[in-house]
């Protein structure tokens, strides 16, 4: 039976890379030895995948953003290629965005998403179905736990923990006036605090080294 890979003659692979079916590379990506691509999954142009990545089905690697005509998000000119780094897994129905860097033995579960401008440290994990908006950073040795939200412009230090159901904001102004353009922000969680389950944190809000958010709560 064919497996309908297509594998642009630009790529560079290792021999015994092992790949399922449908499997689209783009031009000048680099995948590293020991990989491991599971079916119908799209490297886009550029994207570097380090050695011993496991990525399952249905993932896109290097996705360039899309916008609306009234985002506040403009273009903020060419995105560098998607990084991934050494030992990853990458679940299955994942989407990183091109202008991610994403750091040695990250978990990324299924459905999760990582959008443009992203850099994650190593040994972090990314729990099923969060949502890591764009020019966010993200330390090392962080838990973000199932359905977390992480809004633009934030930055998670290393170490935190952040519950499921988390949402996080940066825009104290609900989407009204141009005022709000110059002063969206999003949350500063410093290294080792801990947010529980189904918490909100409002715009802004840093939350010092070693807090605790208690379940539910609204900061």
């Amino acid at each position: 039976m064919l497996n309908n890979n297509h594998i642009h003659e630009s790529a560079k692979i290792p021999a015994g890379i092992k790949m399922g079916f449908n499997v689209i590379i783009s031009a000048e990506v680099t995948i590293g030895p020991g990989t491991i691509i599971g079916s119908n999954v799209i490297i886009h142009e550029g994207s570097s995948i380090g050695a011993n990545v496991r990525i399952d089905d249905n993932t896109v690697i290097g996705k360039l953003p899309m916008r609306a005509a009234n985002s506040v998000m403009k273009p903020t000119g060419e995105l560098p290629a998607c990084i991934i780094g050494d030992n990853c897994i990458i679940g299955a129905n994942v989407i990183i965005y091109r202008g991610c860097e994403i750091g040695q033995k990250v978990l990324i579960a299924d459905l999760a998403t990582i959008r443009e401008n992203v850099k994650i440290g190593q040994f972090t994990i990314i729990g099923r179905g969060v949502a890591v908006e764009n020019f966010c950073e993200i330390g090392e040795y962080v838990k973000l736990e199932t359905n977390a939200y992480i809004t633009a412009y934030s930055k998670i230090e290393d170490r935190v923990f952040i519950a499921p159901n988390v949402c996080t904001t940066n825009d104290n102004y609900l989407g009204r006036t141009k005022e709000r353009l110059s002063k969206m922000k999003g949350i500063t969680a410093k290294k080792g605090s801990r947010i529980g389950g189904n918490a909100t944190i409002l715009p802004g809000v840093t939350l010092n080294e070693d807090a605790l958010v208690a379940a539910g709560s609204v900061v």
